[in-house]
């Protein structure tokens, strides 16, 4: 069912909001949420109501619930002044009051040629995903290789110049659905899609893919791959090549390095990057599983590239976090695996991202910029890059560029796990400007992309505080408080001693400092937040 309200029209069954041919993007359970209110318009609709049907009967603090009521507002142009569309009747609920019409067809003419105009427009000529190839060895733990093969694959059609790869994490939240590419397409903003399957046994590897176009769902090319695993990183190649031939394009000449020529060295390592990407190295032990293994395939390959890079980048974020008690030993040895690695290989991108991931950490963001330039000339697509420049760029002065950046992070990856933190970045961003009003529109949507997580609400409390709303200042002060359980917002001193993407107490350059003093400081002070 289609939904039509003024220029919007909202597709149940293809869960897709439209502002006429603009597709806007919504988190999950706003969309829930907006889809129940227009459903339900003809009544007042109780927060009881939302909490059983949108929430299914869990508790939600009522700052969760205002935030994702005022992410349904932002998505249709309204506010909570105006309230055009989604009204608040005082200790009733809300209602949704515009105008709706029922299309009960969405195939039909009218709205098939707003989706195919709309197109164009969102899916640039060399556009791909990789989707998570199938495990189709006899070993379901052996999905963790098929998973590294995929990541390899999708960052190697990088080198297909002007390619807009979409990235592993984004592409990652297909895995186990029913692939339907022109829906795939839609959502992502892209003309191709790439899927397969992996069959590995003992030394002997054999990968199917098959190529499709998303707009007519017709398959381009299929083949069948055979090797050892000692020559993979050929295979991998020859993926790649073969699907430049099929779409009539050039591929660039890269220096890429070999994970490693020691199978047991490339097991460790592929099981190390599907421990980063489950863990997301939340606690000290996830971490030191993940840098265990890195370590594993050090030891059996001291030259691999990728082993020295990977283990370098947890080495500085174990010393750039304090989970150590020696963090400068920490940074000397990853100093010293990052020169191996460039030595070795001077134009690796996960080299040079690892030397920027280093000197970020010791809070020489404006040295650590140009190696995360590097790191991008070499994989335009990766997202980690693209976050972090604009991580170095804001703390080193230079906001709009960092906002420009997450917003490409954002574009390459409209389904990441963590999101949240390329809305953040574009928040803290807004926040430094003065632009309070936009910030706070970033922070709340972080904080319904990361439920759970105490950092958007101390920027809000801040935000807030700033613009004189005292209560909301205090309510999500409180959030910020009981989520977080360092007490890191316990006083200004201890908040500062904390620092944030540079390491301990790194705050930026001095300009940028004295704006986080105006904005953000002021802003928790205001919210009464004591300076010890």
């Amino acid at each position: 069912m289609v939904l039509a309200f003024g220029d919007h029209r909202l597709d149940i069954k293809r869960r897709e909001l439209r502002r006429g041919t603009e597709l806007i993007d919504l988190e999950p359970r706003v969309f829930d949420l907006l889809a129940f209110l227009v459903q339900n318009r003809d009544r007042v609709v109780s927060k009881d109501d939302l909490l059983q049907q949108v929430w299914g009967g869990r508790i939600v603090s009522e700052s969760a619930l205002t935030t994702r009521i005022n992410a349904v507002r932002r998505a249709l142009g309204d506010d909570g002044t105006a309230q055009r569309l989604v009204r608040t009747i005082t200790r009733k609920g809300i209602r949704f009051v515009g105008e709706v019409t029922e299309i009960s067809d969405p195939a039909t003419p009218a709205v098939a040629a707003t989706t195919s105009m709309a197109q164009p427009l969102v899916a640039p000529r060399m556009s791909i995903v990789v989707l998570p190839f199938a495990n189709l060895s006899n070993d379901p733990e052996q999905q963790y290789f098929a998973d590294g093969i995929t990541e390899d694959v999708t960052t190697d059609l990088s080198r297909i110049q002007n390619s807009f790869v979409i990235s592993r994490n984004t592409a990652f939240t297909y895995r186990n659905k029913p692939v339907d590419t022109k829906r795939i397409g839609r959502e992502l903003g892209v003309r191709y899609v790439l899927e397969g399957s992996v069959r590995r046994s003992s030394n002997k590897v054999r990968v199917n893919a098959q190529l499709i176009d998303a707009e007519t769902d017709a398959h381009l090319w299929a083949e069948q791959f055979d090797a050892d695993i000692t020559d993979l990183f050929a295979l991998q190649n020859e993926i790649t090549s073969r699907i430049a031939i099929a779409l009539n394009v050039e591929l660039s000449r890269r220096e890429a390095a070999s994970p490693t020529n020691n199978p047991d060295a490339l097991d460790y390592i592929l099981r190390g990057r599907a421990a980063y990407w489950k863990t997301g190295l939340q606690s000290r032990d996830l971490f030191a599983e993940t840098l265990g293994l890195y370590e594993r395939a050090l030891a059996l390959d001291p030259r691999s590239v990728e082993a020295q890079s990977q283990v370098a980048i947890m080495l500085a974020i174990r010393a750039g976090n304090g989970w150590t008690a020696s963090p400068a030993s920490d940074f000397r040895r990853a100093e010293e695996l990052v020169e191996q690695a460039l030595a070795a290989s001077p134009r690796d991108y996960l080299a040079h991202y690892a030397k920027g991931s280093v000197l970020r950490f010791q809070g020489r963001c404006d040295q650590a910029i140009p190696e995360y330039e590097r790191a991008l000339e070499s994989n335009p697509n990766w997202l980690n890059s693209l976050d972090f420049l604009a991580a170095c760029k804001m703390m080193t002065g230079s906001m709009e560029t960092a906002i420009s950046l997450e917003q490409q992070a954002i574009r390459l990856g409209p389904r990441d796990p963590y999101i949240g933190n390329f809305y953040f970045r574009i928040g803290q961003a807004h926040l430094l400007l003065a632009h309070t009003d936009e910030a706070i529109i970033w922070f709340e949507k972080q904080a319904g992309a990361i439920p759970g997580y105490g950092v958007p609400h101390a920027y809000l409390a801040s935000a807030y505080a700033l613009k004189g709303e005292t209560e909301r200042a205090s309510a999500e002060l409180a959030e910020a408080r009981r989520l977080a359980v360092d007490g890191r917002y316990s006083s200004i001193a201890r908040l500062k001693a904390g620092g944030t993407v540079g390491g301990p107490g790194y705050w930026g350059v001095p300009k940028v400092r004295a704006l986080f003093e105006a904005t953000f400081f002021a802003g928790l002070r205001k919210a009464g937040v004591p300076e010890e």
